[in-house]
């Protein structure tokens, strides 16, 4: 095997792992901050200028406090649910073209760790498995607010990743792969109108909604609901196995944001950028890229702190009685549309 493109890879998972690390711990921040901009207060302005080290306070204060496990929890599976969470969430990061491809040292340099020919399936399946550690958490923690917590969590990500998947089959089939590469590929075009969003708004709406759901964000926070069950699936934890908990559902918030903008806003293509080339296109391309990141972060953040929490009835029937016709339908269409389009009628 090329020693280069080992020492390559490595290099690019410790950046992918450390700046996904950087930023989820900073969304802390960032959300403290935007949730006081829209009720009118200041948010941290202790810790360091304008409160810029909060974060690390927090961070902190989690890993120095006591870690205990409740007397009556399965102590093995108690420690396994926060781990699996927090690997899930991180292993999403893998298959996402975080740019186009650098030329250094002589070499072009994919910002993608694997370019694997079913990523987008990937990524589906590895956030499949995380509702494992959820489940598993609360299980564990002999605690029925938790039980209820976790079970709220394993029927709302089953339930709304049905109409996720068939969002994502209608993407696949306008673009004919299930490569990120290639469908951030596909949408390149004068002026920002190949992206997918222009040609499936309802698939985008429809994702961007289940997106909120899997990730626990408010308005579909019922398995952490304080007002219900305390905390949910993680009344029982503490220390840095809470910390795990919260910082995978933050990553998860920013992984959902990267697909979002990779499947219907053109991943790192944008207005202009075939007047570039070379390392000024990489470079723009990913900042772009990591702009349209922050932006959905922004609307993630704006809808927890704006709308109120929904029922759970009203979360199920909205996920089964309403968004998954609304994907199968507009797959159909979508479907109908290509094959006319092709010559098959």
């Amino acid at each position: 095997m090329d020693t280069g493109l080992i020492i390559e890879k490595s290099l690019l998972v410790l950046a992918v792992f450390g700046i996904t690390l950087l930023i989820a711990t900073y969304l802390t921040y960032f959300e403290r901050k935007v949730a006081a901009w829209l009720q009118d207060r200041i948010g941290p302005d202790r810790a360091g200028p304008f409160g810029i080290l909060q974060p690390l306070a927090d961070a902190g204060k989690m890993f120095f406090k006591e870690d205990f496990i409740p007397r009556n929890a399965d102590k093995w599976l108690f420690i396994l649910g926060p781990g699996i969470a927090m690997f899930t969430a991180l292993m999403t990061g893998a298959v996402i073209p975080w740019g186009p491809n650098i030329e250094a040292f002589g070499r072009s340099i994919s910002l993608q760790i694997a370019d694997i020919n079913i990523g987008i399936l990937f990524i589906m399946g590895v956030l499949s498995i995380g509702v494992y550690g959820i489940m598993i958490g609360g299980w564990a923690s002999n605690n029925k607010y938790s039980l209820f917590g976790a079970i709220r969590a394993s029927s709302q990500m089953i339930s709304y990743e049905l109409a996720m998947g068939i969002s994502v089959i209608t993407i696949v089939m306008m673009t004919g792969s299930l490569s990120l590469r290639d469908i951030v590929d596909g949408q390149h075009g004068s002026f920002g109108m190949g992206w997918n969003v222009f040609y499936q708004p309802v698939c985008f709406l429809v994702f961007f909604i289940t997106a909120l759901a899997e990730t626990n964000r408010a308005p579909f926070d019922l398995p952490e609901c304080e007002s219900e069950l305390i905390g949910g699936y993680h009344t029982e934890y503490g220390s840095m196995k809470l910390g795990f908990f919260l910082f995978a559902e933050y990553i998860n918030m920013f992984i959902s944001s990267a697909v979002i903008a990779a499947l219907f806003f053109g991943g790192y293509n944008f207005p202009g950028m075939d007047a570039f080339s070379g390392n000024t296109l990489a470079i723009l391309g990913t900042l772009a890229f990591f702009g349209k990141i922050v932006f959905f972060i922004f609307v993630f953040m704006w809808i927890r702190w704006t709308l109120p929490r929904f029922r759970f009835d009203q979360l199920m029937h909205l996920g089964w009685k309403s968004l998954i016709p609304i994907s199968l339908i507009n797959l159909l269409i979508t479907g109908l549309v290509i094959a006319f389009n092709e010559g098959w009628f």
